[in-house]
């Protein structure tokens, strides 16, 4: 049995061409970041952006290339491109082109987009929640607003887009591999009523991302695109924390309808909060409204509050800059517990005092997102 290291997958990689049919990719220097878990081997192969379309068969040969070899389970290639800075578009990861047989049919018009950058088809609407810094409890706020807003009656997914951590399908209570239909489309896990995707169900959970910016790009990209997501009222996008590569992809390939930020009440989390509000502002990305999350305890023997990390550091922001304050998450051990265990609150009580709050708060997003009655557009942001 050939030993699965980089050395044999690069020797059969040899035999692949490179994207003018002279030498091959190994020898051209097109094949970097290769990881190996198990029988699941992932790499990416340079190639010009310009070119990116027509150089797919070329990925989808490596990709074959691959899976051929003894010991190897599946194989994850992406297509990056070296791009000079502020070049236009160049650092957009293309798409396959559409085609009938692409993806599934459209049951619902997707809303014309003013910026011109292409929807996804079937889907409604999309958002993004976000947050300045890790440890905010972002990505348990994303998964909890996406089923308040099932719960409110809509057709909801979930995309994790936090490439390096993903979180959703721990929160979820979803294990296994995503079923690929219609050629490389994907078909999303499901739970609780909702259709997710994640770097997470396409490598082991203890596997670190070792990628380069770029390969994070073409990956949420891939998962934007040849995912089965349709029909969605709305998708929600869970970046990962900061202001980088994930959130750029996100602004430059898709209309986002808006954004929620996710913060803390103290003022450490906040001075990352007004990062994120900026970053969006630069993109031109409506800004939906502010979470406050562990806003506060209440002690459950005693009754007593506690403000723990302080109370109404993000409202107080809200109302400086002018944007919509979406409301209090509290600080509250069923919400520990039921995501750890994926059962989000929100599925698992519906009817409870936690699970109103995030309904609550996707009744706001929604009604902005939709333009329903007593919606505001949602407003743009100053940063002084």
């Amino acid at each position: 049995m050939t030993a699965l290291d980089q050395n044999a997958i690069l020797e059969r990689l040899r035999s692949v061409e490179g994207p003018d049919g002279k030498g091959d990719i190994v020898s051209l220097g097109l094949v970097s970041d290769i990881l190996i878990h198990g029988g699941k081997v992932m790499f990416s192969i340079t190639v010009d952006a310009a070119r990116a379309n027509a150089l797919e068969p070329l990925r989808e040969k490596a990709a074959a290339a691959v899976r051929n070899l003894e010991g190897v389970e599946s194989a994850l290639v992406i297509l990056t491109a070296e791009h000079k800075a502020g070049a236009a578009g160049a650092s957009r990861p293309a798409a396959p082109p559409s085609s009938p047989a692409a993806h599934p049919p459209r049951p619902a018009p997707t809303r014309p987009s003013a910026s011109g950058k292409p929807g996804i088809p079937g889907v409604a609407a999309i958002i993004a929640v976000a947050s300045g810094k890790g440890g905010v409890g972002k990505s348990t706020t994303a998964v909890n607003i996406a089923l308040g807003l099932a719960a409110n009656g809509l057709k909801v997914g979930l995309l994790d887009a936090d490439i390096y951590g993903p979180s959703v399908p721990r929160l979820l209570g979803l294990s296994g591999r995503p079923e690929a239909i219609e050629g490389r489309t994907l078909k999303p896990m499901e739970a609780y009523g909702i259709k997710a995707m994640s770097m997470g169900f396409l490598v082991e959970e203890e596997t670190p991302m070792i990628w380069r910016g770029p390969m994070v790009m073409s990956a949420i990209t891939q998962m934007l695109r040849e995912v089965a997501w349709a029909p969605l009222d709305i998708l929600v996008v869970d970046m990962p924390p900061g202001t980088g590569d994930a959130q750029l992809t996100m602004a430059q390939q898709v209309p986002l309808a808006g954004a929620v930020i996710v913060s803390t009440p103290q003022d450490l989390a906040l001075i990352d909060a007004r990062k994120g509000l900026a970053m969006f502002k630069k993109v031109d990305v409506p800004l939906l409204g502010i979470v406050e999350n562990m806003s506060y305890f209440v002690a459950p023997d005693t009754g007593a509050r506690y403000d723990i990390f302080g109370h109404g550091g993000a409202k107080r922001e809200a109302e400086r800059l002018g944007v919509p304050f979406l409301g209090e998450v509290p600080l509250e051990m069923i919400i520990r517990e039921t995501s750890d265990s994926g059962r989000p609150v929100t599925a698992t009580s519906p009817e409870g005092p936690h699970a109103r709050v995030y309904k609550d708060i996707a009744a706001k997003i929604w009604a902005t997102v939709s333009g329903g009655a007593g919606a505001r557009p949602a407003p743009r942001i100053v940063i002084e």
